[in-house]
């Protein structure tokens, strides 16, 4: 099942393994049981403290198999065949069963604890979907530390008939105790949030009590990074607050061109980044999300929390999104048929008609990747002719299964009431419009900057996007901007960074000009070794 240089490195993990681990696998005739069989086989050949037990019992979901302690209730199930991007969750509630420190706050595994109630989690996710595996690992974490809450990740893919039943169209989905809990990527923090009532009063306080930082960054992508690390470096005291960790980043599946790293996935590439920053003194604040700027000797941030931080200089990174369509249907059917990641949701529209909307490098991508999974992809583009560079054109039109429409303008995305039967578009050239039948329609148009909250604060370009100067800096003093959501043209990766480097560094200028920044020492990191970089 497993090749031999993943066994290699699976046995160096499994080493970790200091305690027993039963594993229960519930199986039938199919091929996906003998797939399953094959997979706990060759994991249990590489520990002798794995065993694994076979059972032919009444539980509904086959192929499945739990994880846990000989003699204790297991709390944790995996339905289907978890490769792709849910073998490191595998791996992980193996380690974590088998005894390997938990990397997890105290306060946060106090609070799991203390949770009062059942719990009964399931996650549907899907083998390429990116986001799924950080619900997935925190559901299983949280049911390695509390005997009362149970998790089973299910394979949406394998089980279509309870995806079709409870009307899944997008991963990672959560239900809780047979209900509809939460959709999208999630960390632990955001779960107990929404367990917890008193978790977010709890943290405002915390936050509301913090000390004047000398810079504050808005924004945890590659941009609020960057700048997060340049501020630290010189040793005055720096804040995060982000939503997430990573931004936009994580919901990109593979990253080609950040110049020294031939290739890497987007969660990969954000937990690389903030693995960096957390080398440095800096406080980062996660999931929090700023609701308003307030500008003047010292400016503060009010965060939707009602936490109110404060700072000598703020960088604004709070970088992009999806671009909507903005015509009828599309949000009454978002997560019911209408998707934003074909990495993540594809294999929910297996053998299915769909359609991609948008003839840049992200829809023609989005449409060969369908292509390998639908029955058809219908690719939609308002202008004359696609955008995309000319091998993925290439590629595009050597598949049978893609129709390519040009000047297409998407008019409505219709539905049944509950999930997407069609989309009907105005063919520009001769007026005419047009319905085709599908089960689901992908956009991918491009970015929106996350200003809404700056309206009124500072300069926005006709966009929306900050404006800023060749320094980063606003026309308001001491505060800068970075990365995708401001005018810098080009909105890449490999810009961004250099583009928060720079925003720090005119804050830095701007502080030992106009302030007097706190240095904190020691510093946390390596020494500096000199460089440019």
């Amino acid at each position: 099942m497993l090749d031999t240089t993943l066994k290699h490195q699976l046995k160096a993990y499994l080493e970790k393994v200091s305690r027993p681990i039963d594993i229960v696998a519930s199986v039938d005739d199919s091929d996906k049981s003998r797939e399953l069989l094959a997979l706990l086989d060759d994991i249990a050949s590489l520990s002798d403290h794995i065993r694994v037990n076979v059972r032919r019992d009444e539980e509904p979901r086959k192929p499945s198999f739990s994880i846990g302690e000989p003699g204790k209730p297991n709390g944790i199930r995996f339905a289907g065949v978890p490769l792709g991007h849910e073998f490191t969750s595998l791996v992980l509630a193996l380690l974590q069963t088998g005894g390997h420190p938990l990397k997890l706050d105290d306060s946060l595994i106090q609070q799991i604890r203390e949770l009062d109630g059942d719990y009964r989690f399931e996650t549907y996710f899907s083998l390429s979907c990116q986001n799924c595996p950080e619900v997935v690992q925190a559901l299983n974490l949280m049911a390695l530390i509390n005997p009362r809450i149970h998790h089973v990740a299910i394979d949406g893919a394998l089980f279509q008939d309870e995806v079709q039943a409870r009307q899944i169209m997008a991963v990672p989905t959560i239900f809780l105790n047979g209900e509809r809990f939460g959709q999208g990527r999630s960390g632990i923090k955001d779960i107990l949030a929404k367990l917890d009532s008193g978790a977010s009063a709890r943290a405002a306080q915390a936050l509301q009590d913090k000390p004047v930082f000398d810079v504050l960054v808005v924004g945890g992508g590659p941009a609020g990074a960057a700048a997060a690390i340049y501020a630290a470096r010189k040793g005055i005291a720096t804040g995060v607050v982000a939503e997430r960790f990573g931004g936009q980043v994580l919901d990109t599946l593979t990253i080609e061109n950040f110049v020294s790293v031939q290739e890497t996935e987007g969660p990969k590439f954000a937990t690389a980044l903030e693995q960096h920053v957390t080398q440095y003194d800096v406080d980062i604040m996660d999931t929090q999300r700023a609701e308003a700027l307030i500008p003047g000797p010292i400016h503060q941030v009010r965060l939707a929390s009602g936490a109110v931080l404060e700072a000598k200089a703020v960088i604004l990174a709070t970088g992009a999104r999806w671009r909507e369509i903005d015509v009828p249907g599309e949000r009454e059917y978002r997560n019911r048929g209408v998707a934003y990641c074909p990495h993540c949701d594809g294999p929910l529209f297996k053998g299915k008609r769909v359609a991609v909307v948008g003839g840049g490098n992200s829809g023609v991508e989005a449409a060969i990747d369908l292509a390998g999974i639908v029955s058809h992809v219908t690719l939609l583009e308002y202008g004359p002719r696609l955008r995309a560079d000319a091998v993925l054109q290439r590629k595009l039109h050597s598949l049978p299964n893609v129709t390519v429409i040009t000047q297409a303008q998407t008019a409505r995305i219709t539905g049944d009431g509950s999930k997407v039967d069609g989309l009907t578009y105005r063919d520009l050239r001769t007026g005419e419009s047009q319905h085709i039948e599908l089960a689901g329609v992908f956009v991918q148009i491009g970015l929106v900057p996350n200003t809404e909250w700056l309206k009124g604060t500072v300069e926005l370009s006709t966009h929306g996007e900050i404006v800023v100067d060749a320094k980063g800096a606003t026309a308001i003093p001491g505060v800068f901007a970075a990365g995708d959501v401001t005018t810098v043209p080009f909105k890449q990766i490999v810009i961004a960074i250099g583009e928060g480097a720079k925003a720090s560094l005119g804050a830095f200028d701007h502080l030992i000009r106009h302030a007097d920044p706190v240095v904190t020492e020691p510093m946390t990191a390596r020494p500096i070794r000199g460089g440019t970089a």
